[in-house]
């Protein structure tokens, strides 16, 4: 199932950023991009939906679940086998005889989690970058490598690029990667989200 993007056509033309007519497609085509990315680099979905992700079994009786926040929990099953005694708390499952036996096990959980409202600065950022793709395809430049001047120079003008390894608009800085992942718990290792 697709998410929604974490912005719209309407949250661009509220920051300033006019839209033609002819451009939506493009504009609604490079959201979705950038949302991707944005969730990709959280590690999480951001916006609300229900997941179904399978995790490896713990001996202990504390199972974290990926995606925070979690709304609810609507069922959970080990190597295949429903179990209802567990409790959901802070983010977590709870189980009195943990979650594996002698061997190894996957847990499957369905969930939902995720905000209600995208926050934000989450939907400046994802325009921000829709934005840059627009003017990129208004230039002509859409599917072109993104270079980032460092320094310039007039006398005898000069220009130097960057190299902070981007390719396109649509790349997020590390410093954003980093922010993202600390703010959303990316990094949670799941065998199958979706």
């Amino acid at each position: 199932m697709a998410l929604d993007p974490l912005a719209t056509v309407d949250d661009l033309e509220a920051r300033g950023f006019t839209v033609e007519a002819s451009e939506t497609d493009v504009a609604t085509t490079y959201l979705g991009v950038a949302s991707a990315a944005v969730r990709e680099a959280a590690g999480v979905p951001i916006s609300r939906t229900t997941s179904t992700v399978t995790l490896e079994g713990t001996s202990g009786q504390w199972l974290r679940l990926p995606g925070p926040p979690i709304a609810s929990v609507a069922s959970v099953s080990i190597d295949g086998v429903a179990v209802t005694d567990w409790l959901l708390r802070s983010e977590r499952l709870w189980r009195a005889v943990g979650w594996t036996g002698c061997e190894p096990s996957e847990v499957e959980v369905t969930q939902t989690h995720g905000l209600l409202e995208v926050p934000e600065d989450i939907v400046d950022l994802v325009c921000r970058m829709t934005a840059s793709a627009i003017v990129a395809s208004r230039d002509g430049t859409a599917l072109a490598t993104t270079k980032e001047v460092t320094s310039e120079r007039l006398g005898d003008w000069s220009v130097t690029y960057g190299a902070d390894g981007r390719i396109s608009e649509m790349d997020l800085p590390q410093y954003w990667r980093e922010r993202l992942q600390a703010r959303f718990g990316g990094g949670v290792s799941m065998l199958v989200f979706r």
